[in-house]
């Protein structure tokens, strides 16, 4: 196994060993022993980047999604219901017979409701969109473990839930221990998906994310770090990996600009990408998703990849 080291601590050692007789290693190197590379940990993409194309064609979809190099998948809600109009292994078929694997499902934490201010987003008719009636944890935990495990995915995640008081996040808190129980025994992992609101103290106490982590058992509910989401609420991703090491083993690849409210293509934002990824080990990721919300076209999902692509070489 490999040994953790970061920029720092390389440039430390490097002084230490000038006067004596051994060949360091670049810092180029160091930092590639201690990340990860495309090769290692092959590139996924949450369907949520391509919602519409999704709904309107999801084999075609895929099909383009697999010829840009995305190896890795994880799934969404969908206009057309269960997964993408498929039962969970229909969906598992025609994923790896594009050379994918089907890693992750996003479930909703609670039944949905629109934030306050917020609409649908519309399709291409110009109309919000109309979205079926979803399963959720808290009413469905079970039968939402059960279709993962019927499906051979290693997660189930909540993609968001309500933390906007403390007893909603005591209620979410409940849910993630049962449904991480029920996925033990199910042999696949719970994990939970962040925004930038769950850094946010509430009732004047601490913020939902440090109750989470602090709450749960780190065995039974890990974390999926949105990169994007934790810049914008000016948290540092590392700090988070070695508060908790271990508990973070997936994460949204997603981008934002300057401004810290609008997203943007992977590498062409502010997100520290290649240092974040130097501490891959402390965090214990295990499978990353390039993410977009509701990108504009196929074209910036092949830019994302391109750039990931030069961040990690």
């Amino acid at each position: 196994m490999r040994k953790n080291i970061n920029r720092r601590d390389f440039l430390t050692r490097a002084g230490a060993l000038a006067a004596g007789t051994f060949m360091l290693p670049s810092l180029a190197e160091a930092a590639r022993q201690a990340g990860v590379t495309l090769a290692e940990k092959p590139a996924g993409i949450q369907l949520f980047t391509v919602f519409e194309k999704m709904n309107t064609d999801p084999k075609g979809t895929l099909e383009q999604i697999a010829k840009i190099g995305y190896k890795e998948i994880e799934s969404a809600f969908s206009t057309r219901g269960k997964y993408y109009g498929y039962e969970p292994k229909e969906f598992k078929a025609l994923v790896e017979g594009l050379g994918m694997t089907w890693r992750a499902h996003h479930a909703l934490g609670a039944p949905f409701k629109m934030p306050p201010g917020r609409k649908l987003p519309t399709g291409s008719d110009g109309k919000p969109i109309t979205i079926p009636p979803m399963k959720n944890l808290r009413d469905n935990y079970q039968e939402l473990v059960d279709d993962a495990a019927s499906a051979g995915l290693s997660y189930l995640v909540c993609a968001s839930t309500p933390v906007g008081t403390t007893d909603e996040i005591k209620s979410s808190i409940e849910v993630f221990q049962k449904t991480g129980e029920a996925a033990k025994k199910a042999g696949l992992q719970f994990a939970y998906h962040n925004h930038a609101t769950e850094f946010d103290p509430v009732d004047g106490g601490k913020t939902p994310y440090e109750l989470v982590l602090s709450q749960t058992d780190k065995d039974l509910v890990k974390m999926e770090l949105d990169l994007a989401w934790a810049t914008k609420a000016k948290k540092d991703p590392v700090a988070l990996f070695k508060e908790h090491p271990g508990r973070f083993p997936l994460w949204h690849v997603k981008d934002i600009k300057a401004d810290l409210s609008t997203i943007t293509a992977v590498g062409t934002g502010v997100v520290e990408f290649k240092r974040i990824f130097e501490a891959a080990q402390i965090a214990g990721l295990k499978y990353f998703f390039v993410e977009y919300d509701l990108a504009p076209g196929i074209e910036t999902v092949e830019t994302c990849y391109k750039n990931l692509q030069k961040i990690l070489a």
